[in-house]
């Protein structure tokens, strides 16, 4: 296949080459290039390569991976990144090594390239599957996960998601109807069409008692 005639040539020598390698190596240096720049690197840094202490610094090399360990949100990520642990890792790579990429070729980052030759490195052994963000939009159990990775991991991704919103729905609705019938039964274990009819009921029934006053239901469509 020839080769186009657009594409850029790199026409650094050999020395050049390797300095710049070497640089990228430099445990206390980073560089600047116009609007591009890479971070120090210190030897906590490096420490967190070979002796992580929790489970941010083991699977760092995935991208933007919890650092919380406490509250449902971690409950809920913690399978899929141990899934995309065990999909992108593959059995003879020890996992200090593609933190050593991650750190080295990638600047702990997921936009930053420290090195080119080392980041294609990790995306090659693996696969480029990475976490590269999560969060809550509209509803505190809303969560939204971006995920680069095959069929499985985007499926498990939605999944979570799913289960997150609807444990959440249920709860908002539970909650809700807790605060117009202290002495309810229903709770977040009831399905959401339960739960809604019996909202329903009970902001008729306080209409009924007080027609001035209006009664707004605060739950959220729920997610199909």
């Amino acid at each position: 296949m020839t080769k186009s005639k657009f594409a850029l040539k790199d026409k650094r020598s050999f020395k050049e080459k390797a300095s710049d390698f070497a640089c990228s190596l430099l445990f206390w240096k980073g560089r600047r290039k116009g609007m591009i720049h890479t971070r120090d690197i210190t030897w906590e840094d490096i420490r967190k390569v070979f002796f992580p202490r929790d489970f941010y610094e083991k699977y760092q090399y995935l991208g933007s991976v919890p650092y919380n360990e406490l509250g449902p949100i971690f409950e809920a990520m913690e399978p899929l990144v141990i899934f995309m642990d065990y999909k992108a890792r593959p059995w003879w790579c020890p996992r200090w090594f593609l933190r050593f990429l991650h750190l080295f070729g990638m600047d702990n980052s997921i936009v930053r390239v420290r090195n080119r030759f080392l980041s294609k490195l990790a995306e090659k052994i693996t696969g480029y599957i990475m976490l590269m963000d999560y969060k809550t939009k509209w509803k505190n159990y809303d969560l939204r996960i971006s995920v680069v990775g095959d069929r499985q991991v985007q499926n498990l991704a939605d999944a979570i998601e799913s289960r997150y919103y609807e444990v959440g729905y249920r709860r908002d609705l539970a909650d809700q109807i807790k605060e117009l019938d202290p002495n309810t039964e229903f709770n977040s274990g009831y399905a959401p069409s339960s739960l809604n009819r019996e909202l329903e009921r009970l902001v008729e029934e306080a209409d009924k008692k007080d027609p001035v006053v209006e009664h707004e239901s605060k739950g959220a469509p729920h997610k199909h």
